[in-house]
């Protein structure tokens, strides 16, 4: 995705760039009266007077009113457009623009067709609503209302197949469709989301000026919504790194909340400066109502809506080894099976808890380098497959671009993702970002505190899927040989799938293994 013309790169969009780490202040909650009417911006004014004067319309409309929704629509409007909203569940935006909206410009509306009749040309229609049929129903009953030229903007998390799709059976009616991926939670969509668009270039002069500050234009079809699929598998992988660093801190060093929430903290003044590690310590240090700490009432079951499911099921298809994350998909399916671990907890046995003998302060720098180095492979891994599915479909992708979007408003935001854009800067066609220096040198740094702290983990019993699929990833990168030769041999042993041979690559043999087997092979492919 390549910047547009007069577009600041790198910045977010509405809210601009941001300080260290990325973050902004989280919004003040409130709540107002119910003066305020459907179709009438917070001004309290009559049910059914119709706030915009003769002539003027909105400048877009959002179809969704949960919190995204809603705090999305309150950005827009803060940079001066009128937004009218609209959700299925109409007494929404009356209870929107009677409390969060009221004396802001936004205008509402009560059913589709009203809202079509509050737009400028052309109309530009974001919808916000959960990824699958509600699309389709929403674009059904859209369609009919539209002009050629019209612009619908899907802003959830669909399937970047959908998106495709979409993109293609709405052009053949004349209606300009985008798939735009959009990060950084409530607060980000408040103050600044990350937006990842994709679909239909031909909107891309008609929503610039509202998507103003877009690190990245209008790619191609699924291309946005692929880019966002990825930031949330990296955003499990992230978050399931921290939960392991977490384990090793509470069940090996025996740490008290504040003790890990102090950590934390001072890691957030390091190369790990991020948004997850700025709230774990904020979690940690979290007290209920009764003055003791909440996190460990918590349920260990957690949940997820299928984004990191997508990106590994994309990895196995394409081929590329995004192993972290496909693990911490797993990490979130096993942990969903509470009852089960509660029982297989009074059955199986493992090490016994011993008392650490280090020195702990050293031990858990090991924790600190050991996250550093995991999430530098998570992100290398997430780029990887970003550049196969560029490959695959002909995308181009703008991947410093990409870092730095993702850098402001996303909550994988942090300043890390400097580093990856200065490492794509440097070299555009970088395969892998193990192979920048900076990184390789990072690693290297990290790398004996790395192995310490698995091989502790490990010793104790504490389950680290992510770490350790990390450290086995480079240590297979940094190969050139790897026993894959006996698994080619076996194939071919039992299937006659033949092989090559390293002194003549690209010719395919069989071999008669037993003697009995006769000279047939069976063909070459790579599924």
């Amino acid at each position: 995705l390549e910047a547009p013309p007069g577009a600041a790169r790198g910045s977010c969009t509405p809210g601009g760039e941001r300080g260290a780490g990325g973050r902004r202040k989280v919004r003040a909650r409130h709540s107002g009266t119910n003066a305020s009417k459907v179709g009438v911006p917070g001004s309290g004014c009559a049910k059914g007077t119709d706030p915009l004067s003769p002539g003027l319309r909105a400048d877009i409309a959002l179809i969704g009113l949960a919190v995204m929704g809603q705090n999305l629509i309150l950005n827009m409007n803060d940079h001066g457009f009128v937004v009218c909203a609209f959700n299925r569940t109409v007494s929404k935006v009356d209870d929107f623009l009677a409390n969060e909206a009221k004396g802001t410009k936004v205008v509402g509306a009560h059913s589709l067709e009203e809202m079509v009749s509050k737009l400028k040309k052309p109309r530009r229609i974001i919808l916000l609503v959960k990824a699958g049929q509600a699309v389709d129903d929403f674009i059904e009953k859209l369609v009919p209302l539209l002009d050629a030229g019209d612009i619908v903007i899907d802003g959830g998390n669909s399937e970047y197949r959908d998106t495709t799709r979409r993109c293609r059976d709405l052009k053949a009616k004349g209606i300009l469709f985008v798939g735009s991926g959009v990060s950084g939670g409530e607060d980000g969509a408040r103050y600044g989301p990350s937006l990842m668009p994709g679909g239909n270039k031909e909107a891309w002069p008609h929503i610039k000026n509202i998507f103003q500050g877009i690190a990245a234009k209008v790619g191609d079809e699924g291309a946005g919504h692929f880019v966002k699929m990825v930031h949330n598998g990296i955003e499990y992988g992230d978050m399931q790194l921290i939960c392991e660093a977490y384990h090793l801190m509470k069940d090996v060093l025996g740490m008290e909340h504040g003790e890990m929430a102090r950590a934390f903290e001072e890691w957030n003044k390091t190369e790990l400066d991020s948004f997850l590690i700025e709230i774990t310590a904020n979690i940690l240090k979290f007290r209920d109502s009764d003055g003791t700490h909440l996190l460990p009432k918590i349920r260990d079951s957690a949940g997820q809506k299928g984004t990191g499911k997508w990106t590994a099921i994309s990895a196995l298809e394409y081929g590329v080894p995004v192993t972290l994350i496909g693990e911490a998909v797993f990490a979130r399916c096993l942990s969903s099976l509470k009852d089960e671990r509660v029982q297989a907890s009074r059955k199986l046995t493992g090490p016994g808890k011993i008392q650490f003998q280090g020195d702990k302060s050293s031990f858990l720098e090991d924790i600190r380098k050991a996250l550093y180095a995991s999430k530098i492979i998570s992100y290398a891994q997430g780029f990887m497959l970003l550049r196969q599915a560029a490959t695959e479909f002909g995308w181009t992708l703008n991947y410093g671009g990409i870092a730095l979007m993702w850098r402001g408003g996303c909550i994988i935001r942090s300043v890390f993702l400097g580093k990856i854009k200065d490492a794509f800067d440097r070299n555009p066609g970088l395969q892998s970002l193990l192979l920048d220096d900076f990184f390789k040198s990072a690693v290297e740094d990290c790398q004996e505190s790395w192995r310490r702290a698995i091989s502790t983990g490990v010793q104790a019993g504490i389950p680290m899927p992510c770490f350790t699929t990390a450290l086995s990833f480079y240590d297979g990168y940094r190969h050139d040989m790897l026993p894959a030769n006996l698994i080619q041999a076996q194939r071919d042993y039992f299937g006659a799938h033949t092989y090559e041979l390293l002194t003549r690559p690209g010719q395919f043999v069989h071999t008669n293994w037993t003697g009995h087997g006769g000279s047939v092979s069976s063909s070459s492919y790579n599924a």
